[in-house]
């Protein structure tokens, strides 16, 4: 791709910083409790006090007001770099649906404080609610000037960091209805709202929201009442890039540290980098990664040119193409390491376990082909 000298220079940056401050295994593992969290508040600090958490948020509320092709280019270099800030991509995604939809109040508290590390999430997913976003059943209910909120939700990442939930939930209408959901803010310091942490192989990123009698006042509406899939569809090209973006670094730094690793191995008296089915393997793998780098930023460029505009088709692609190579990279990497690269004192377990579930969260692979198929005209034939 080609980088103006400003871009260039910014990534620079954010590589010297990532390699300052993260650069070394020892310095990762103690910024997240031996690998335990995802997060690292002190260096989520620092990068807040450079003025990138806010990159593309707009310059009103502390942001510097980037185009998206910035904002991929920091997630991918800090994803390179296994930066622990996972609470980032909630915050950047649900702060882009205040600026869409949320009113002055909302936007200065949210946008402002994303800029400055607060961390932010969003809650959609419920045990028999994932990849059918329709058949949401956490239901809020007006009453007089307040909405009384009950259900569950699941599987809500960086909750736990969070100071606000950007709740979806059902005003009207019935279970596989789009039509009838709302959009809440709600401070997680809220009576009747209880977070509780799933313990998964990528550590404590994910919770179970339980919502009992939570009462919440009207001005938490975010938009209008009843048009919650409307603003979530308007905001799916970022989310996707956002997540392509975050899974091209993981990818290179996959390849990369495979790389290192062949060319410093040494089996049969030679590097196991010069068998020729490890050099055609990662030649193949290096063209796979660039096929995604490709579509990323040229996707992403088309959102800076036409920021209204919804691009399902090839979002899904980047996201799609994006996710299933670093999981594709990163296995075999893992393979081509041998027993090294399942050893936990090595980072490559962690960026296949990180890479592997990046095919699921935000819209699984399969959900992706049938978008883009969709935009084909093609489409199941119900009988």
């Amino acid at each position: 791709m080609e980088w103006s000298d400003e871009q260039r220079s910014f990534v620079a940056a954010v590589r010297e910083f990532c390699s300052r401050e993260a650069g070394t295994r020892a310095q990762r593992q103690e910024l997240t409790d031996g690998g335990r969290e995802p997060h690292s508040p002190e260096l989520y600090r620092k990068l807040a006090d450079l003025g990138w958490l806010g990159l593309s948020l707009p310059e009103e509320f502390g942001g510097g007001g980037a185009g998206m092709v910035e904002l991929c280019l920091f997630l991918e270099e800090t994803a390179r770099a296994m930066a622990p800030i996972g609470g980032f991509t909630t915050s950047i995604i649900t702060a882009a649906a205040y600026e869409r939809f949320g009113s002055p109040e909302q936007k200065k508290l949210i946008l402002s404080g994303v800029a400055r590390g607060v961390i932010e999430a969003i809650a959609m997913s419920e045990p028999e609610a994932g990849s059918d976003v329709a058949n949401l059943s956490c239901r809020a209910e007006r009453r007089g000037d307040e909405f009384v909120v009950n259900g569950q939700k699941t599987w809500c990442s960086n909750a736990h960091l969070a100071e606000h939930i950007l709740l979806v939930a059902r005003t009207s209408g019935r279970a596989g209805d789009h039509t009838g959901l709302t959009m809440f803010l709600v401070p997680t310091s809220t009576p009747g709202l209880t977070i509780t942490g799933i313990e998964t192989m990528g550590g404590r990123e994910v919770n179970d929201l339980y919502f009992t009698d939570c009462v919440l006042p009207a001005d938490a509406v975010v938009g209008e009442i009843d048009q919650g899939w409307r603003q979530l569809m308007a905001g799916l090209n970022m989310e996707r890039l956002i997540l392509a973006s975050v899974m091209l670094g993981t990818a290179q730094r996959a390849f990369d540290d495979v790389v290192d690793y062949v060319k410093n191995r040494r089996q049969f008296r030679r590097p196991i980098g010069a068998f020729q089915v490890i050099r055609h393997r990662l030649a193949d793998l290096a063209t796979e990664i660039e096929c995604a780098r490709l579509l990323v930023y040229t996707t992403a460029g088309q959102v800076d040119r036409a920021p209204g505009t919804v691009l399902p088709r090839e979002t899904s692609m980047a996201k799609l193409k994006a996710t299933e190579t670093a999981r594709r990279v990163a296995l075999d990497a893992m393979q081509m390491m041998g027993g090294y690269g399942y050893a936990t004192e090595f980072d490559m377990e962690r960026l296949v376990r990180s890479s592997v579930v990046s095919t699921v969260y935000g819209g699984t692979s399969e959900i992706q082909r049938e978008i883009i198929a969709k935009t084909y005209g093609l489409t199941e034939q119900l009988q």
